[in-house]
């Protein structure tokens, strides 16, 4: 029976898997999943300075690409996952949005909004993760956040994963 048990749940996990659903819906996989999607396009860098929202930050690229104001990445995030899905750049002290599938009130995309000064911050800003229980404009969510790092080590801005509470 137990034999029987087993592969019934075995049988399950590969139709999951088949059927494309099969993303452990966990905040930590999915920002691992993020993360190495754009380690793929290429090395971080900050470059120039572009518009999010109403200020000027800088220009995050991964590679090539132009990271702000771009959305493919983040959608498809949502696309596959389910998840909310930001890329933030450090400017001075803050991290702003500027990519990010997180819509506020109003229902525009978050871009040029910041990140909240509480654990998230304070574990990027030190260069490590943090996983726990977050508001994200005015919505609980189970999220992750990791440092982007520049080649050199430093901290230029952060990713950031959340599943709605």
């Amino acid at each position: 029976m137990k034999l029987m048990k087993a592969g019934m749940a075995m049988m399950a996990m590969v139709a999951v898997t088949l059927s494309g659903a099969a993303v452990a819906e966990t905040p930590q996989v999915t920002i691992a999943a993020l993360d190495a999607r754009l380690a793929k396009i290429g090395e971080p860098k900050l470059e120039g300075t572009e518009k999010a929202g109403t200020q000027m930050v800088p220009g995050l690229y991964f590679g090539a690409r132009k990271i702000n104001n771009n959305y493919d990445v983040v959608d498809e995030i949502k696309k596959t996952t389910g998840a909310t899905a930001t890329v933030f750049v450090k400017h001075g002290d803050e991290f702003v949005r500027v990519s990010t599938n997180v819509l506020t009130p109003e229902g525009k995309r978050g871009v040029g909004t910041t990140l909240a000064r509480a654990k998230a911050y304070d574990a990027v800003s030190g260069g490590k993760q943090f996983c726990g229980q977050v508001d994200v404009l005015g919505t609980p969510f189970d999220a992750c956040y990791n440092p982007i790092k520049s080649k050199d080590g430093k901290v230029i801005g952060a990713t950031y994963i959340g599943y709605k509470k």
